[in-house]
Formats: structure tokens, sequence, C-alpha cells
């Protein structure tokens, strides 16, 4: 295998130490209900980063208070989110990790939203969810600077790279679904308009150097969902307008039909080896990839250049450290703390 997990990755200004990224999962800890991170955060994260986690991807971070699935997620409408955030930026930083945030709007998904808003009033199934409001163009058309306005907070707050939620039912993927957006103006007309008009505006407030991410769900789950090859078409334009790596998840549309997620491990990794193939970009692996050795064949078979690792490293924040142990990298190589060193 000509590169292994544990080997180092760069990409633009973003330099890992290895190739193991910790994915973005909400944590609805935000127990003061302003989107700011709280200690329950600086534990979270600081702690994956001291068990040797190469990059750690923020979870979904919200552009307005509404765009939040709960109250209780972390937000970035605010100047005032900034300190909060470089904090926990800085901590992550201290123990040799590089991080990403995910910034993000909910749109129908927005359980607590008086009235969520969404490309059009198509409702997201389950008794949690309320029907949302079409967003105006002239909306449209504010919400892309609110992403963009999101963006330069978190570079104020020292991260490494931006990931863009276009995945999993939230709104940047709600505008690239035909199942979803029934529009009838310029953002419907074209259905990849909204992202690639988020990413130019984002990529303005970012430092030359410094990658932007999409998570994107390849497939649809949903009865007349999409399929891949729609999300290449979409991804093209995404691409074009400037995304610099894809994180290759799947669903989140709703429930359900026909197709069936395959939830077993690495049921993603052919998605994620399909976008670097026909795209030519750098792929982020996710899905039930916790397998040390499962995780190193992705990267030695070349399918993804990093792999994510989600409940797996909920379960175990030095999932780094122990599956470098597994695959039988040194104990000097493995980034352990020396703090805990003894215990290896």
């Amino acid at each position: 295998m000509a590169e292994k997990l544990f080997s180092p990755y760069q990409f633009k200004s973003l330099q890992l130490h290895n190739r193991v990224v910790m994915a973005p999962m909400c944590q609805y800890s935000v127990t003061a209900k302003d989107g700011i991170p709280n200690d329950w955060h600086q534990v979270h994260y600081v702690s994956r980063a001291v068990g040797g986690t190469g990059l750690i991807i923020i979870e979904m971070t919200d552009v307005e208070p509404d765009g939040r699935i709960t109250d209780q997620d972390l937000g970035i409408w605010s100047d005032d989110h900034i300190p909060a955030f470089a904090k926990l930026v800085d901590g992550m930083h201290a123990h040799g990790s590089k991080v990403a945030i995910q910034i993000a709007h909910a749109g129908r998904k927005a359980q607590d939203a008086a009235q969520p808003v969404a490309p059009s009033v198509v409702t997201f199934p389950g008794e949690a969810y309320k029907e949302p409001r079409a967003l105006t163009t002239k909306e449209v058309e504010a919400m892309v600077q609110k992403f963009a306005a999101g963006v330069r907070r978190a570079v104020q707050a020292g991260v490494d790279a931006i990931e863009l939620h276009g995945a999993h039912g939230y709104l940047i993927h709600q505008f690239h679904s035909p199942l979803m957006n029934h529009r009838e103006d310029v953002y419907g007309q074209k259905l990849s308009r909204f992202g690639v008009d988020v990413i130019r505006a984002v990529k303005k407030e970012m430092p030359a150097d410094m990658p932007l991410i999409m998570r994107i769900s390849a497939v649809e789950y949903a009865d007349g969902g999409y399929d891949i090859d729609h999300t290449l078409q979409v991804a093209r334009a995404y691409q074009e307008a400037g995304v610099d790596i894809f994180h290759i998840s799947s669903g989140g549309e709703g429930p359900s039909g026909q197709r069936k997620p395959g939830n077993y491990p690495g049921y993603q990794v052919p998605f994620a080896r399909r976008f670097r193939e026909e795209l030519h970009v750098p792929v982020i692996a996710v899905g039930m990839l916790e397998d040390a050795a499962l995780a190193q064949a992705v990267i030695g078979n070349e399918d993804a250049d990093l792999v994510a690792i989600g409940r797996g490293m909920l379960r175990d924040p030095y999932w780094a450290n122990h599956a470098a142990l597994e695959l039988g990298v040194s104990k000097e190589h493995a980034a352990i703390a020396e703090q805990y060193s003894r215990g290896y």
C-alpha cells in the first residue's frame, strides 16, 4: 500500500499528521440555547485531539437561530460566538489536531423553529417536524450572505478548514434535491444554484490556501430520490465554484423507500471512490469504518484520501491512538500524549 491510515496528508495549507478524521456529530448540548460552545464541547473535542485524531470537524454549526435542528445546537450567527470557538480551536491545536467546522442551516428540519424555512413547502415526514415556509428569492440571497458571515467568524476563530453541510436533508441538500426543491425562480431552474452561490460567497471569506470541504449525500433513499449520477452533476458545479474536498455520505432526506442504506461496514465507500475517480478530487469516506483494518484498507486501496470515524469515536476518544497501535505503528509515532504513555 503506497499510503496508509497513519501517513501524513497535506492539501493546500492543511497539514495532517494522519488520515483520521473525526466526523461532525451533533451533541445537542448547548444548555443556554445561545449557540455558544460550553464546557461539554471543550472536553468532548479536546479529548479527541489528545487521542491522536488528525482532523476534527466541529459538529453542525448554524448560521441563524432558526437554522438549528434544535435550540441546543451550536450557532455562529453573531460575533459573540467567536471567543468561545477560538478557545475550542486553540485547545485542539495544542494537542496536534487540525480543526474544521461544519457550517450549515437545517432548513425544513429545524424542529424548534416557530416556522422552518425551505426551498419549497414540502414538510419533512414525522410528528417532530412543522410545515416550512418557502424562502423568497431575496431571502435566499440573504441566506447566502449568512453562510458567508458564519464562515468569516469561523476563520476569525482560527479553524484550518471549512466544511459546508450539503448532506442529510439540510438546507443546501434541500436546494439541490428534486424531491425538496419545486421552485420556479433561478434557484429552482438550476438545482445547484444555491450551493454554488454559497460556495462562491464563503470562498471570499477564506484565505486562498484554506481548503473548502463539502459534505454531500451521494444518493437519496426515499422513493423518487436522486441517484449518484445526479449528485455527481451537482458536485461538478460545486467543484467548479470552489469546493476542494468532498465528504461522501448518503441519505437523510426522509424515510427510506424501496432503496435501503447498506448499514454494514464500508457501505458508503464505493460512493467515495466514484467521486474520487470521476471528479479527480480528494474525498473523505465515512460510515461504519471504525475497524482499524478496514479504515486502513480504504486508504491503501485508494478508495479515499481520508477516513472519518463517527460513532466509533464517540465510544473511544482515543480511537486514533488505539487504531495506530493495532496496525503496528510504533508508540513513538502514534501521537500518544506523554502523560498517558505509561498506559501503553
